[in-house]
């Protein structure tokens, strides 16, 4: 396999983003100035319909989110988290209401430009890695990079990550914690303006699931991109600006934290 050689275009740690666009506040900042927003969702349902039976996973949703936050999405298996974050990734689409980026309808997007959006602004963690086995943790990252319009080095994603070291394994050589922080490298090599993370310690025992949190939190804090983390488990809400709690289809929470801890201080 070919590694795209990539000249480094900022400091390792410093923010890749301009200092108007990494808004970890709340509602508004110091100068009452509220953040862009990123997502604007407006009755948004999907309805999944298997014979005679729907199945109501999403129900008239309206939430904003905002550039540069870190937002928790948490509620129980079947809540509709999964199906909004898929909404919002383009991986699905919805049965009624509107979801816009940056102004943008993607609502109504066709399929040539949901791949577009998919490729140039998101990036996807998943609980379970879907790494390639036969490829190293370098090639892993690089196999984005070399199709993304300004990525970053692959060196570069995977120390900001804190695998630096590893890059040479391959996944089999690699413990489960790793291989997830290698696919947030992954996931945040291309500079996506969102990381969409499933479930991303649901597979990991405590100890490796707070140094992904680390790696998430990080990335976020660094390089300002707006983070979406979906989890069942209410301690990891510590950890974000804001807390969005679903259940059966409805957003039924939207609070911010007065503070966020960092993965260090949480105990589950």
């Amino acid at each position: 396999m070919t590694i795209v050689r990539h000249a480094p275009t900022a400091t390792l740690g410093a923010p890749l983003r301009p200092p108007s666009e990494r808004l970890h506040l709340g509602a508004a900042d110091s100068d009452g100035r509220r953040p862009a927003t990123i997502f604007e969702i407006r009755g948004l349902s999907k309805v999944y319909r298997m014979g005679e039976v729907e199945v109501h996973a999403l129900r008239s949703v309206d939430l904003d989110l905002y550039v540069g936050e870190l937002v928790v999405l948490l509620g129980a298996s079947g809540s509709g988290k999964s199906t909004l974050l898929n909404i919002l990734g383009g991986l699905d689409v919805p049965t009624g209401g509107t979801v816009r980026f940056r102004g943008r309808d993607l609502t109504h997007a066709g399929e040539k430009e949901l791949t577009q959006f998919r490729r140039e602004s998101v990036g996807f963690v998943f609980q379970f890695y879907n790494l390639i086995p036969s490829l190293t943790a370098l090639e892993n990252v690089a196999l984005v990079t070399e199709i993304s319009r300004d990525p970053m080095r692959p060196e570069d994603a995977l120390a900001l990550v804190g695998l630096a070291e590893r890059a040479g394994h391959f996944p089999a050589q690699l413990s489960g914690g790793e291989q997830q922080r290698v696919a947030i490298a992954r996931a945040i090599a291309k500079r996506p303006e969102v990381l969409l993370c499933d479930e991303p310690t649901g597979a990991l025992d405590y100890e490796t699931g707070k140094l992904v949190l680390n790696a998430i939190e990080r990335v976020n804090r660094e390089l300002g991109t707006t983070t979406a983390l979906i989890t069942h488990n209410a301690v990891i809400a510590a950890i974000a600006d804001r807390v969005i709690r679903i259940s059966s289809g409805h957003v039924v929470e939207d609070r911010r934290n007065a503070e966020r801890k960092s993965p260090e201080e949480l105990a589950w």
